[in-house]
């Protein structure tokens, strides 16, 4: 039986995604990083930059006694980020697929990037709350608070899926907590928590975090990214697909899905697994043996619903199942 992420802290007053005049507060102490089913996330990472461009050690860039910018606002990309020609951010808005939403953000998490408004990571995003959406969502530019809900579509919390953001900004007084969060995936039944990625002081974290936050709860909207690739719930053009989704096929059991089998079941779990945009490791399409390309984009799936260690090893089981079909 899976086992509850457990909370920790108490509401902080977050210093967060503001324009200047504020300085920073405290945060909360760390939450569980914890998949479903009680396993520990897993620290490590791939390609995880080393070091930012004059990067703030252990502060949050706020002059003491002076106006500091707790969130910077809309500006082009900075740094000289050293990737492959076509992986780096493009000019605008980029198709994108949840698992690359989610692996973004854990490039991040795992390096644990120093917060600050007015300091840029070598991929050249802004190491405040919303450059860091602003990265996960690979846009073109530094958006902010305020700019970021363009980029976005409005949907309801039960819609929410992970690569999603859960967005505050108060244009009225925008210096009252503004903030944004990466959400990662539900961590109980009853939907009062989830896995959030966020940048805060003092760097990238991602913890069990209840629905909405832990101030200014009322005030945070879901927006979902207007350009994820087909096979999510929205298009590039972020409106609903048309066609409405049909019943959840029965879980034919985790039997069904080891090393050495063949059956039907595994062709249909590939083929949705392609239709959903996971299915990169197949070099021949989906078929009945179960392979090593069909654990791996499994495993890619599982890890994109915020999951880690044994509930992400490739193996599908009912909750696997579900949200797949679903």
């Amino acid at each position: 039986m899976a086992t509850e992420a457990l909370l920790t802290g108490p509401a902080p007053v977050w210093p967060g995604s503001r324009p200047p005049g504020t300085t920073a507060g405290p945060v909360p102490p760390g939450g569980a990083d914890a998949a479903p089913d009680g396993t520990d996330v897993p620290k490590g990472g791939t390609d995880v930059p080393k070091g930012g461009t004059d990067v703030a050690q252990g502060g949050t860039d706020v002059a003491q006694g002076g106006t500091g910018t707790p969130q910077g606002r809309t500006s082009p990309l900075y740094g000289n980020p050293v990737v492959p020609a076509g992986q780096g951010p493009s000019a605008g808005p980029r198709v994108t697929t949840r698992e690359e939403i989610i692996a973004r953000a854990e490039v991040w998490t795992a390096a644990k990037v120093p917060y600050s408004m007015s300091k840029y990571w070598p991929d050249g995003y802004r190491q405040d709350c919303s450059g860091f959406v602003s990265m996960a969502w690979n846009l073109g530019t530094n958006e902010w608070t305020g700019s970021l809900a363009k980029y976005g579509v409005r949907i309801t919390k039960s819609k929410l899926q992970p690569g999603d953001i859960l967005l505050f900004h108060n244009p009225a007084n925008p210096e009252k907590g503004s903030h944004v969060t990466i959400f990662g995936g539900w961590q109980d039944a009853g939907r009062t928590r989830y896995l959030a990625y966020e940048q805060t002081p003092p760097g990238t974290r991602r913890q069990a975090t209840p629905y909405a936050y832990w101030s200014n709860s009322s005030s945070y909207l879901p927006y979902r990214y207007k350009y994820l690739r087909t096979g999510t719930s929205e298009g590039a053009s972020g409106k609903p697909s048309s066609g409405k989704p049909g019943a959840v096929p029965p879980f034919p059991g985790a039997a069904k899905f080891r090393p050495g089998q063949s059956n039907e079941y595994v062709t249909q779990l590939g083929k949705r697994l392609v239709k959903k945009g996971f299915g990169k490791y197949y070099t021949n399409g989906p078929g009945p043996r179960w392979s090593e390309a069909d654990r791996r984009n499994v495993q890619a799936f599982q890890r994109a619903q915020g999951w880690r260690g044994k509930a992400a090893d490739g193996y599908p089981g009912a909750e696997t199942w579900r949200r797949l079909f679903s």
